[in-house]
């Protein structure tokens, strides 16, 4: 039997020279839902991010996956558990198309390392599987075009097959409609949803609005430590957040007028 966490931090710390960027941690996550870890600039979200996939190691503390001390794995030994994150910069190849961008994603699930010494043809193999993972995303039509040709949107969709294309049980993702339009951020809205079906999604996210269209709960931090945790409503009332969001001033003259 699954544990009813599927992703968990226990007293999770990092500390740089004296500097405490995350302080003592305990995030829990459920099995199945989208979980938005939310802050101010600062906060201590993506260090979060970091020291989950052993980006950077913990000063102190645990992280469990179902159940299992992870803590000393390191990033690679960490994704073939399947917790698989995405970034904020977008990080595929702009040089290849987008299919073989899939492709080279579809490789690295074989558990070997890139196959560039095997000939073409025998990579085709992965083709179809790739032209799927590109349709459920919405890029089957852009398969043939070179990525760095892609708008904006469109690279962070293909950033996100690359990332299915892994197989992932628990999906990381690090800001995903940064520097987005609207009509781009309701696409990125659609594409987490379907991403989600099957799998726990942790995401950190600044748009309020992406986070209360999608998350089951929600982790709010300040100055590296939980401030509130909850759903969308509950978590928007409080007045430390929205302080901690809008500055002490702000946040009274919000809540007279409301």
């Amino acid at each position: 039997m699954s544990p009813e966490f599927v992703l968990e931090t226990r007293g999770l710390t990092k500390e740089f020279r004296g500097f405490t960027a995350v302080d003592a941690v305990d995030l829990r996550v459920r099995q199945g839902h989208i979980h938005a870890l939310i802050g101010p600039n600062g906060a201590g979200k993506t260090t979060v991010f970091n020291l989950l996939t052993k980006f950077l190691p913990p000063s102190r503390g645990e992280i469990l996956y179902q159940g299992r001390p992870i803590t000393g794995l390191k990033p690679n030994e960490i994704a073939r558990l399947g917790l698989v994150r995405s970034f904020q910069i977008s990080a595929v190849f702009g040089h290849m198309s987008v299919l073989e961008n899939v492709r080279v994603a579809l490789q690295r699930k074989l558990g070997n390392s890139f196959h560039f010494w095997k000939s073409e043809r025998s990579l085709r193999a992965l083709d179809e599987r790739a032209r799927q993972m590109l349709e459920e995303v919405g890029l089957l039509e852009f398969a043939e075009t070179l990525t760095v040709e892609l708008p904006y949107g469109r690279k962070r969709a293909l950033e996100l097959a690359t990332t299915l294309a892994l197989d992932p049980s628990v999906l990381l993702l690090d800001e995903p409609t940064q520097g987005m339009g609207s009509e781009d951020v309701e696409m990125v809205i659609g594409l987490v949803r379907r991403a989600a079906v099957g799998r726990t999604v942790l995401m950190v996210e600044h748009n309020l609005s992406v986070v209360s269209q999608l998350c089951d709960r929600i982790t709010v931090l300040a100055r590296g430590a939980i401030l509130a945790e909850g759903d969308y409503a509950s978590v928007s009332a409080n007045p430390q957040v929205r302080e901690a969001y809008l500055g002490s001033e702000a946040a009274a003259i919000e809540e007279v007028q409301s």
